[in-house]
């Protein structure tokens, strides 16, 4: 299968402090992966480097047929990786559907300020990507809400759809489950992921919940110290003795299935 992200030797430090080194990896297209570790583990670290929010000190990352090493955030995003935040980046003091126009109007425009970006909020094409979005990500009864007001669960739902409105090929999830109850983090956690697949996005997620990974990525990435110390089905990675050590503790059989 055609690999959309390719890492090579990649390694960011921050003076003696090594944050991620030696990761080298393919990501293909279609593929959902979750991330694991320990906090301070490189994870964020990574993710961060993908989407140009870090410069790496060394290596290289290809998207496609682009070379996006080190290339501001808002480049990368337009040519079709987009993110999420362990906290949610939406605008409390607008609706929902007003945060979705906004995210389409972003992510369609040429460049320039954020009033220029949000001048055509409401062109038809925006409010048809928003109205989409809405739809996907079932938070049509939080519709004319403020965002200020929704549950977590649903300001979650809200920060995902907005990252997927401008028809991105690659969404890396940063701890989409982060402040869920356990009650909801499966319902919540089945909405993106249909949603994502619908779209035929390939995803990677980060996520301290095994259970979470178990169930919805097809390969795990577990990080220590910087690097990836297992990479495969999460059956195998989850396996491992040193993840079991250092990230996961003793892992319970079945769990999976």
């Amino acid at each position: 299968m055609t690999a959309i992200l390719r890492v090579r030797d990649l390694e960011k430090t921050f003076g003696s402090i090594v944050a991620a080194r030696d990761i080298t990896l393919d990501v293909p297209a279609g593929e959902t992966v979750g991330i694991i570790g320990a906090n301070g583990a490189g994870k964020t670290t990574f993710i961060n480097m993908i989407t140009g929010h870090l410069r790496p000190s060394k290596g290289s990352i290809q998207f496609g047929e682009h070379d996006i090493t080190g290339r501001p955030s808002r480049e990368i995003t337009r040519l079709g990786v987009s993110r999420s935040f362990q906290v949610a980046q939406i605008f409390a003091s607008l609706t929902v559907h007003e945060n979705m126009c906004a995210a389409a109007a972003i992510a369609g425009g040429s460049g320039g300020t954020l009033a220029q970006a949000l001048a055509p909020l409401r062109s038809a094409a925006n409010l048809a990507q928003a109205e989409a979005a809405i739809e996907l990500f079932r938070i049509a009864p939080y519709r004319d809400m403020r965002a200020a007001t929704l549950p977590q669960g649903v300001r979650k739902l809200l920060d995902i759809a907005m990252a997927v409105v401008g028809s991105p090929r690659v969404v890396l999830l940063d701890e989409p489950t982060s402040g869920i109850s356990i009650q909801d983090k499966f319902a919540i956690m089945e909405v993106v992921m249909s949603a994502l697949r619908s779209r035929r996005l390939t995803v990677l997620f980060v996520e301290h919940d095994m259970e979470i990974v178990e169930r919805y990525a097809d390969r795990v990435l577990a990080f220590c110290d910087g690097t990836v110390i297992a990479d495969g089905p999460p059956a195998v990675a989850l396996a491992d003795p040193r993840v079991q050590t250092l990230i996961s503790g003793t892992r319970r059989e079945g769990a999976r299935a």
